[in-house]
């Protein structure tokens, strides 16, 4: 196949890096080509065995990008989860959505397991969104690299001496440290030369993503449970179910369950208690092809009860028929899977994470689209969801601080 001109140059500059600083961050933002473009400079770099590393659901596209350039290297795509299965050698390794690796100030425990793979490898970061929140997050995607350029710092403490601001926060009555104040100038003074960024708008994108908020009446049931929670932290259903709400986490997180009418009991079983939203969905988006988002499996359940076997998780399924409706948690699909062929993406709920937004809203745009691609978001009246959603769209994670501000 041939690539495009941004594409083929960009793959030239990063091999380049490859050369020079064994690190290449691909800051290209979301259906521009990262995974062509990476696996292009793979071939120019002159790799013989590369490791891909991805999300699951993004394993096929990669695949077949893979199969599409037919480079002179041997490819092997594993997801993150399954990090602890690979003991192979590669001189060549790829990391796509790295901003997945951003946690701090201490590192996930997969983390831990791909910088043991990653040691002496040159690296290709892909991301379009390398801080979704803080610049602070950049510290350990360049950890699991031995040519990180802040190797000369033990952990992330020890950087965030050199290139943050300590801050102090409250968290349930306790003061603690609060790492998210990097500083830009100083952080990027090191590391701009190793980033290659490409914007739609360069690439020639027509379409944005427009959000529209839909605001639905909130059920009575549901306004009663959220009221109950609040006064007395208890709901003791008729089979004897228990649902807790003892701390301000608790009660926001069930709060949030509430507003898309499922609720987790302290037994782990999940009631589906109220249809309202998917009811919406059905009544109000008639004749077109959809994709929607959900934040909890109970919402899935009760998004099945009402489409049936028109609901597909597959958006391989989805992508190539033209009845199916294609549902996925924000967690799993936000990230490396192509929903362009869908008119629009509805948002059953809001995740609290800032790259959810970001990501998942994303999934409709590609360069061939001309049609507006719309994402719908569906907020009860009183609930949560907008105050959710208007701390996220700032790219900060919506917290129990926030929570505890909001006079619903």
């Amino acid at each position: 196949m041939e690539l495009r001109g941004y594409q083929k140059k960009i793959s030239e500059q990063a091999a380049n890096l490859l050369r020079n600083f064994k690190i290449a961050f691909l800051c290209m933002e979301v259906r521009t080509g990262k995974t062509l473009t990476s696996l292009n400079a793979a071939n120019i770099y002159g790799a013989k065995k590369v490791l891909f590393v991805t999300k699951k659901k993004a394993i096929s596209s990669i695949l077949n990008d893979y199969k599409r350039i037919n480079p002179d290297y041997q490819l092997y795509i594993i997801n993150y989860d399954m990090l602890h299965k690979c003991d192979d050698k590669f001189d060549l390794i790829i990391l796509d959505e790295s901003h997945s690796l951003g946690q701090y100030p201490k590192p996930s425990e997969r983390t831990k397991y791909l910088k043991k793979i990653c040691t002496d490898k040159p690296i290709i970061y892909l991301t379009g969104t390398p801080t979704p929140e803080t610049y602070s997050q950049l510290y350990h995607q360049f950890w699991v690299c031995s040519y990180s350029p802040w190797g000369q710092y033990r952990n992330f403490y020890e950087w965030f001496k050199n290139y943050g601001v300590l801050k102090k926060k409250h968290f349930y009555n306790r003061e603690i440290n609060d790492y998210s104040n990097a500083i830009e100038e100083k952080v990027f003074a090191d590391i701009s030369h190793l980033f290659l960024s490409y914007t739609q708008k360069e690439a020639g994108f027509i379409s944005e993503v427009e959000d529209v908020i839909v605001t639905i009446q909130m059920p009575d049931k549901v306004k009663r449970a959220i009221n109950t929670l609040r006064g007395s932290k208890i709901i003791r259903t008729k089979d004897g179910k228990v649902i807790l709400a003892d701390t301000k986490v608790k009660e926001m997180q069930k709060v949030h369950q509430l507003c898309g009418g499922t609720i987790k009991c302290e037994d782990g079983d999940c009631i589906v208690f109220d249809d309202t939203k998917s009811r919406y969905i059905l009544n109000h988006f008639h004749g077109k092809k959809i994709a929607i988002f959900y934040k909890f499996v109970g919402e899935l359940t009760q998004l099945l009860s009402v489409f049936g076997a028109r609901l597909t998780v597959s958006p391989e399924e989805f992508n190539n028929s033209s009845d199916k409706i294609f549902a996925a948690q924000f967690q799993s699909a936000r990230e490396g899977v192509n929903l362009a062929t869908a008119d629009c993406i509805i948002m059953f709920n809001v995740d609290f994470a800032a790259v959810s937004y970001w990501q998942a809203r994303a999934r409709l745009q590609a360069k061939e689209r001309t049609t507006p691609a719309y994402v719908y978001w569906l907020f009860f009246e009183g609930g949560i969801e907008q105050d959710v959603f208007d701390v996220v769209k700032k790219k900060r994670k919506y917290t129990v601080f926030h929570y505890r501000k909001k006079v619903f």
